[in-house]
């Protein structure tokens, strides 16, 4: 059994965009050499979907996770994503293909964010002398 980990953004025509995704990318590969991995965007940038569950698939992978890089379950995870998944379902069908909810519905995410807010008005409060 050979996993394989797609983290599916949106995409934007600026390709500045995607470097904190990237950056989430690397430090998955640093920390999991072995796996799998590829970003994927719904538009504006690849590659696709369909490009990534491709090369997961040629690589031998039997179960794929895909993990989309959303902050919330909206329009386009509830709507484009699905079809998408299902014609590599269908292409593939020996493949486990899994989906994930949203990143941004993660609990660890909301941790994350949640101190990131909290660490920046400590850092006014040290910075300025005044509460918030």
């Amino acid at each position: 059994m050979k996993h394989g980990l797609i983290l599916f953004a949106h995409g934007a025509r600026d390709a500045r965009w995607a470097a904190p995704f990237e950056a989430v990318a690397q430090r998955i590969r640093e920390q999991r050499p072995q796996l799998h991995l590829r970003l994927a965007y719904l538009e504006l940038m690849s590659p696709s979907l369909a490009e990534a569950g491709v090369a997961l698939c040629a690589a031998g992978c039997t179960h794929i996770e895909v993990l989309p890089m959303f902050l919330g379950t909206g329009g386009h995870l509830r709507q484009d994503l699905p079809p998408m998944l299902e014609r590599l379902r269908e292409q593939f069908p020996s493949v486990r293909w899994r989906l994930h909810a949203a990143v941004g519905e993660q609990a660890r995410v909301r941790e994350a964010m949640a101190a990131t807010a909290l660490s920046l008005l400590d850092e006014v409060d040290a910075t300025s002398g005044d509460a918030v």
